[in-house]
């Protein structure tokens, strides 16, 4: 079978492995210059099972409102004449219901753990390194009333398969000797222990050669303009570099994906996510293991010699444009925790995309037209997301029993 994959992401490239790996002749599509160009290039770095609380809470509404005179907020929302954002909006808001948080919570949890098993196993079958630290997430808190609400929420993962542990001050510190200069602004942790980290950039680049290897066709510099379909089929990928033509096709283009499967109604839209990545080398205060300031929702990651720090959800449309004050927050929350961390007068900015669905659980399966398959809309969570995504979607292309339920993260859904 020949399938044909659009994007070069961490969706695309996984989606790759294991459909080459199941036996298919593969070609993956892209417009940049190589994989994981866009949001898998330099995001939070945190395989996180146990930060998998879905977005849509009934905290959300009051804080995006709070976000219309305030600059400073974790989710920012702008107000904008886009019929996309409001409709996606309603969608966000109608599952704002604690009932409704705690379902999709759930859903995002099979998969993630899912997920993170089949990282392990693919790093175990190919050897692949890419910073990769297998010692636990630590998610801090520094206020007493909201650590408190963080050990109320724990149960339910903990109810449902995820190991999670509560620290106090003097846990913290054994745990992370790195915090002890900053003992007296926090009130407690809590740590997931089998969460992972790492430089999804370095994974994909890395799983990228292995695919080729196996016989996977790369066609990069090629803008795709558009789908072509007969009817219920998909007959080709219009591009700049001519029609592409397979049997199968996936669309794994992340925030760009309703853009280009017009008349599907697929309810992403593109969150504003920010990054800045700092040098280490030299210094000796930056933290061995990643988590979040649950404070600020400032997450970092060491990464050999830098640390990631990332923040913000900011609906701003297709714009990946920044500026200097959009980093100030996380970059004064990490300076308090961390503060010989590594140069920080030497900072590389970014922003990405992140593909979100109204509830957070990605969409992964068959579409509309019988011969086009998703992988999209994972979210904040891609990273974390990809492989387990990517080997439901080939089980379910090549007509194996999943181990999840498709249901879950179908279209069909909406």
């Amino acid at each position: 079978m020949r399938v044909v994959i659009l994007g070069a992401g961490l969706m695309g490239v996984t989606s790759a492995w294991y459909l080459a790996e199941a036996g298919h002749e593969v070609t993956v599509i892209d417009r940049r210059e190589g994989v994981a160009r866009e949001t898998s290039f330099a995001n939070a770095g945190l395989v996180a099972p146990g930060h998998v609380y879905s977005w849509a809470s009934p905290r959300a509404p009051k804080m995006l409102l709070r976000s219309l005179w305030r600059s400073d907020t974790a989710l920012r929302f702008r107000l904008r004449l886009d019929p996309r954002l409001w409709a996606w909006g309603l969608r966000f808001l109608a599952n704002c219901t604690a009932e409704r948080n705690r379902a999709n919570t759930l859903v995002k949890l099979r998969l993630c753990m899912y997920s993170r098993d089949a990282l392990v196993a693919l790093r175990q079958q190919t050897g692949i390194a890419y910073d990769e630290i297998s010692a636990g997430n630590l998610y801090l808190y520094r206020d007493r009333a909201h650590y408190e609400t963080g050990l109320a929420n724990m149960r339910l993962l903990i109810d449902n398969g995820l190991p999670l542990e509560a620290l106090d001050i003097d846990g913290i510190v054994a745990r992370e000797p790195k915090l002890a200069h900053a003992k007296d602004k926090l009130a407690g942790a809590i740590v997931s222990p089998t969460d992972e980290s790492g430089d999804a950039y370095l994974f994909t680049s890395r799983l990228a050669e292995l695919c080729a290897a196996r016989g996977v066709k790369f066609q990069f510099n090629t803008t795709i303009a558009g789908i072509e379909r007969d009817g219920d089929r998909m007959t080709g990928v219009a591009t700049s570099g001519g029609r592409v033509v397979g049997d199968r096709y996936v669309l794994a283009l992340g925030s760009f994906s309703p853009l280009v499967s017009r008349g599907l109604g697929l309810p992403i839209y593109p969150v504003k996510g920010y990054s800045v990545t700092i040098p280490t080398e030299g210094f000796d205060g930056a933290p061995t293991t990643g988590g979040v300031d649950e404070g600020n929702l400032v997450a970092f990651c060491p990464m050999g010699n830098r640390l990631r720090l990332t923040a913000t959800a900011d609906f701003a449309g297709y714009s990946t444009d920044y500026e200097a004050s959009d980093f100030a927050v996380m970059l004064r929350s990490a300076r308090e925790l961390f503060p010989n961390a590594g140069a920080w007068d030497k900072p590389s900015y970014g922003a990405c995309l992140r593909p979100m669905t109204p509830e957070g659980a990605p969409i992964i399966g068959p579409s509309k037209l019988s011969n086009l398959w998703l992988n999209t809309g994972q979210g904040h969570m891609g990273w974390t997301m990809a492989c387990g995504s990517s080997r439901l979607l080939t089980d379910l292309m090549t007509g194996r029993k999943p181990d999840l339920d498709p249901a879950d993260y179908s279209a069909a859904r909406y």
